[in-house]
């Protein structure tokens, strides 16, 4: 199974747009709190995520409360534009957790030092622009990893 991690999210439509993103690919949400908006059923109708309770998303109190049970997912990859490993240079196993930092400052910079050799970028031509929007990003790379699976006949179940 494959998991996505959205450490510290803080808008609603994005992490709307990720929720559908995983339905599509198979995958499971995990966000992890403080978030920068509610989940309460009025903040969710109001931000266009009717169909959130399809996507039923493990809501994990902090990120100490996460990163113990991290391996439990499968294989952490760390997602940053700093990383020096492309996402085209990963082969992914079956079981992998991908996580993501936030919209305006991505993962905590101490999440970046302890897991430096687990950081992956996606490349992007150079230029001014320094990073994709989150949702765009985890579209990108769980499509990828349905890529480098696709021959699986479990990958769906």
């Amino acid at each position: 199974m494959v998991h996505v991690v959205l450490v510290h999210p803080e808008i609603a439509w994005n992490t709307g747009n990720v929720g559908r993103t995983c339905l599509a690919a198979g995958a499971r949400l995990h966000v992890v709190r403080p978030l920068g908006f509610s989940l309460d059923e009025a903040s969710l109708r109001r931000a266009g995520l009717d169909y959130w309770e399809h996507v039923s998303p493990v809501v994990w109190p902090s990120w100490e409360v996460l990163e113990p049970r991290l391996g439990e997912m499968g294989e952490p990859c760390f997602f940053s534009a700093e990383a020096q490993r492309d996402l085209w240079d990963v082969t992914f196993p079956p079981r992998v957790a991908f996580v993501f930092g936030r919209e305006s400052t991505g993962l905590p910079e101490s999440v970046r030092m302890r897991f430096r050799e687990r950081l992956v970028r996606i490349p992007m031509a150079p230029g001014p622009v320094r990073s994709l929007n989150l949702s765009t990003a985890v579209a990108i790379v769980l499509f990828e990893v349905l890529r480098q699976h696709r021959h699986r006949s479990d990958l769906f179940g």
